[in-house]
């Protein structure tokens, strides 16, 4: 059971490369091997989060070298809600991209495959470096799967996503290397020992290496000041790769929650508190911003990507709280947001094939083929996405709001998520009866494949089952949240003799 672990990893890289070398076998091939791979990841998710859901922590000793001298696999509650997450829409988009997308240029069914590789390796990753291999793997693959299918628009926020991405590995490396040179290791639960133990006089490089840190998970967040890349990148890719790129920001909240609860988070003075202090006021504005973002809009996917900053600003204020209420909160909305957002990405795309111009932009406004069906589904997706009840928007942002009641914070939180929320309500309702609140049809409406409507659907009936299934959920993450809080049960687990050794810290 326990080599079980690296098949996340292992399967979309060997599904990957053997789609690479027999490139030109006919597309069907291709879409079978990828979708047997991806399948395979959603049985696996499944498994890891009943494995996970016992709170012990599986541990994966590549080539059986001990921690911290060989690479190490870890995981735990949180690592096997992102597994699952990732596995579930990575479903969802190959079956859309499948539809027809996939055929604008080569090699899509491998590039999906090492993304997916590269974000389950974030996830389960137990130290710094192979979270830096890690993240090269999936922006190497997500800068081709944004470029897929050409043009001028592409190209462009192509190049920009690159060039900040370039950035953010440079800074990465320049952490690590302090990091190491002061520490002497990079697996993060040895080096949670050592920099709580760390000498007076290393404590201000310490404190440095960990706001470059939050620099390059804030890129990968896309938090103020550092999101600007994030809207014309995310708007310019092929639907299924903006529905798959939902995850990305995730990625980054992921290694925040990691590092900071783990690594910077032991001690009398713990060197979290500093990263804490600087992401709340940046969460509350990034918050803001996609909110206005979202009413200045001119498409849909515009919309969609200002979404996606809306929940990263939320996520990081309310983690910012670092309570386990807030956690579980916030690990809910987190769930609901991806899906959402990779919803939106999707319902852009079949609502654009049914114009006869302007394809998601709002100042077009000519008649769109299959208006009842394409409608229903936009103000059911709408309902969802404003958190208007009974879906997992309304679950997830209540609970945030009842966390935060009890900190002196909370009325600030209170009042731009609120804030936020009503304008996400008034830009889908001024899109939904600009489009669809007209009389007439398309005199002949392009051919709507119910697949694709289907799926989507799907994946709106999914968000509602998030709710339906709340309080197993809510269960299931405020555990999560708990055992985040706990970094000794990490600690132990992946170095059980490092108490024997005398190495024990106070939190």
């Amino acid at each position: 059971m326990n080599h079980a672990l690296i098949l996340p990893i292992l399967l979309p890289l060997i599904t990957g490369a053997g789609q690479l070398l027999f490139y030109q076998a006919p597309f069907p091939l291709q879409r079978l091997l990828g979708f047997a791979s991806t399948a395979w990841l959603v049985l696996l998710g499944i498994w890891c989060l009943l494995v996970a859901g016992g709170g012990e922590h599986l541990i994966y000793h590549a080539g059986d070298w001990p921690a911290p001298f060989g690479i190490v696999l870890v995981l735990d509650r949180l690592s096997a809600v992102m597994l699952a997450l990732t596995a579930v829409l990575g479903l969802c988009c190959l079956i859309y991209a499948s539809g027809g997308t996939d055929q604008r240029g080569a090699h899509f069914h491998a590039l999906f495959q090492f993304q997916l590789a590269g974000l389950n390796g974030a996830f389960l990753t137990g130290d710094l470096f192979n979270l830096f291999v890690f993240f090269e793997i999936l922006l190497i693959a997500s800068y081709a799967l944004l470029l897929h299918g050409g043009g001028r628009a592409r190209s462009r926020a192509g190049l920009h996503y690159v060039i900040i991405n370039l950035a953010g590995s440079a800074l990465f490396l320049i952490a690590l290397g302090t990091l190491y040179g002061l520490t002497g290791t990079l697996n993060m639960a040895d080096l949670a020992l050592r920099v709580a133990e760390a000498p007076p006089e290393d404590a201000p490089l310490l404190a440095a290496a960990s706001l470059i840190l939050l620099v390059v998970f804030g890129i990968k967040a896309a938090i103020l000041p550092l999101l600007f890349w994030l809207p014309r990148a995310y708007s310019a890719a092929s639907a299924p790769v903006a529905a798959l790129f939902a995850i990305m920001t995730k990625v980054g909240i992921y290694a925040i929650l990691r590092v900071f609860l783990l690594v910077f988070a032991l001690g009398e003075s713990p060197i979290a508190a500093t990263a804490w202090g600087w992401l709340w006021p940046l969460a509350l504005l990034t918050l803001a911003l996609g909110g206005v973002g979202v009413l200045g809009s001119d498409s849909l996917r515009t919309l969609t990507a200002y979404l996606v900053i809306l929940s990263v600003g939320t996520l990081l204020a309310t983690i910012s709280l670092v309570t386990p209420a807030a956690l579980g909160a916030a690990l809910f909305y987190l769930i609901h947001s991806t899906v959402m957002a990779a919803v939106f990405f999707l319902l852009a795309d079949l609502l654009g094939q049914q114009r006869e111009e302007g394809y998601d932009r709002f100042s077009a406004t000519g008649p769109i083929g299959h208006r009842w069906e394409l409608g229903t589904l936009f103000f059911i997706a709408g309902i969802a996405m404003a958190g208007l009840p009974p879906f997992g928007g309304f679950v997830s942002k209540a609970w945030i709001l009842q966390a935060s009641a009890a900190d002196p914070r909370g009325l600030w939180l209170w009042g731009v998520l609120l804030a936020s929320a009503l304008l996400v309500i008034i830009a889908t309702s001024r899109t939904g009866s600009s489009w669809f609140w007209r009389p007439g049809d398309m005199a002949r409406p392009y051919p709507l494949r119910p697949g694709l409507l289907t799926l989507v659907a799907i994946m709106v009936g999914l968000n509602g089952a998030l709710a339906a299934f709340g309080e197993p959920v809510m269960g299931y993450l405020e555990l999560t949240a708990e055992q985040l809080l706990d970094p000794h049960a990490y600690i132990d687990a992946v170095l059980p003799d490092a108490r024997a050794a005398g190495q024990e810290v106070s939190p």
